[in-house]
């Protein structure tokens, strides 16, 4: 059965899904929104930071704003998430604006790109193909995501991988290339293969840290991360949710430490004195937990 959905039934679907959706204030908050970027960045009365700054220069931006909807999200509060998420937007939105001043691109063409590959990955939303349940869902879109690379000039892996390493912070992209690697074939035949891999790794860093200069410290320290992540990825484990977990509960127990000091400077106490406070705060907020 073919992953191309009728053009009558998506056609059916999407006017079915505009007739559900369509929200006038929505549409007169994002048009809003779109005039006052314009406004800001109008060479007759706009703000002289916004019209200083370029794509290049707005990166920073796009990555905090994402990582604070990240944060506002795993927090819970749904009006920081809405303000986190106007932010996000806010970049997305002023991206657009510099690249239509430039002739490049609009926002209604990045809302229409991303439209077209909605309704070509979901054939079996806006057309007639039968998923069983998720798991087919998923299989479907890697397939038409590879059907997708296929008609590009460069259909090779590397190229994907590359961007991965280049766009994502590392532990997401680790986890990214060692997916698609593996599901190319270029996999171990079981998890006891990555444990040996783990184990010689990590001799291999012990290794490097007694006899090594530090950029060959710090190559194999990459790899003993990048093999840590292959076994998070064979025990379906999640490498950024765990370091997150560990970095809050770290943050939590010195919190607890720091209670216990009674106000005094950390340097006024031995490690061993400190351990103790540490094992106690890791306990109490077991129990509390």
């Amino acid at each position: 059965m073919s992953n191309s959905p009728s053009s009558g039934a998506t056609d059916s679907a999407i006017d079915r899904a505009i007739n559900h959706t369509t929200d006038a204030a929505t549409l007169h908050a994002l048009q809003r929104l779109i005039n006052v970027v314009a406004q800001l960045r109008s060479p007759e009365g706009g703000c002289p930071w916004d019209l200083e700054q370029t794509p290049q220069t707005l990166i920073p931006y796009v990555l905090e704003e994402a990582y604070e909807v990240v944060d506002a999200i795993r927090q819970g509060h749904p009006d920081a998430i809405a303000d986190e998420l106007g932010d996000l937007l806010l970049q997305v939105v002023l991206q657009a604006q510099i690249a239509k001043e430039y002739q490049q691109f609009d926002l209604a063409a990045v809302a229409n790109n991303i439209t077209e590959k909605l309704i070509r990955r979901h054939p079996h939303v806006f057309g007639d193909i039968q998923v069983q349940d998720s798991e087919e869902v998923h299989r479907n879109w890697e397939q038409i995501k590879a059907q997708e690379e296929q008609a590009k000039t460069d259909a090779r892996l590397t190229p994907r991988l590359s961007r991965y390493a280049r766009s994502l912070p590392p532990l997401t992209a680790a986890m990214k290339i060692s997916r698609k690697a593996a599901g190319v074939g270029f996999e171990w035949d079981n998890v006891e293969g990555v444990w040996e891999k783990f184990h010689e790794e990590l001799g291999e860093f012990e290794q490097a840290l007694k006899a090594e200069t530090k950029v060959e410290q710090e190559a194999e320290l990459g790899d003993l991360l990048f093999t840590i992540v292959n076994l998070a990825r064979w025990y379906d484990l999640d490498p950024e949710a765990a370091l997150q977990g560990t970095n809050q509960r770290f943050i939590d127990r010195f919190a607890q430490v720091e209670q216990a000091l009674g106000g005094r400077s950390i340097a006024e106490f031995s490690i061993e004195e400190l351990e103790q406070f540490w094992q106690q705060a890791k306990a109490k907020l077991k129990q509390d937990s």
